[in-house]
């Protein structure tokens, strides 16, 4: 033992890796840390927390480099292990992914819900009057299923687009498309509202 604080280690651990790790997985870090990092602050509202989970989350990488590389969609199963250390994280704290009580969750949501709602109100003129009052977006949103709630986080709140969502998620921006589309289609139904197949037409 070091007698090092347990939130350096991962941070350490890169750094004592910098000499022996190939240039693929700096590159891999550099793309993608950031992106990671403000999706786990949204769910976890600790920035040193989450700071420590993408950390450790890249050293874990790291160890396994070698099978990342052969992966025909290496984004996708790093994805996947920051969603593991994520929802693990919240478990140890009593918590369920996107928990409503999460001060940065909810400005997250609120700060997408502005977007979708005037998306919304251009979009159904002829059936919305009022949608003033965000808490029924703000619920249905919160009760999406995972990767539409992903989706809808990366793209509204965080203000990823389409290209860089497909790219942090390891799928195809079709599948970000689509995804996008079955989410709005399932908050319109939730508010009452008829979502029309050419609805979404954002890129």
């Amino acid at each position: 033992m070091t007698g090092q604080p347990p939130e350096d280690l991962g941070e350490q651990a890169l750094q004592d890796s910098s000499d022996v790790m190939p240039p693929a997985f700096w590159a891999f870090h550099e793309l993608y840390h950031q992106a990671y990092f403000e999706y786990a602050f949204v769910q976890l509202g600790d920035q040193v927390a989450a700071d420590k989970l993408v950390d450790q989350t890249f050293v874990f990488l790291a160890v396994i480099w070698q099978q990342v590389t052969e992966q025909e969609r290496p984004e996708a199963l790093a994805w996947t292990l920051l969603k593991e250390r994520v929802a693990a994280e919240l478990d140890d704290r009593g918590r369920k992914p996107a928990a409503l009580e999460t001060l940065a969750f909810e400005r997250a949501i609120r700060a997408a819900c502005d977007p979708i709602l005037a998306s919304f109100r251009a979009e159904f003129r002829a059936q919305v009057t009022e949608l003033e009052d965000t808490m029924g977006l703000y619920a249905a949103m919160a009760r999406l299923p995972e990767r539409q709630f992903d989706v809808m986080v990366l793209q509204f709140a965080l203000g990823f687009p389409t290209k860089r969502t497909a790219l942090v998620m390891g799928v195809c921006e079709a599948t970000v498309r689509s995804t996008r589309r079955a989410a709005k289609r399932r908050l319109a139904a939730d508010l009452g509202l008829e979502f029309g197949e050419d609805t979404d037409d954002e890129e």
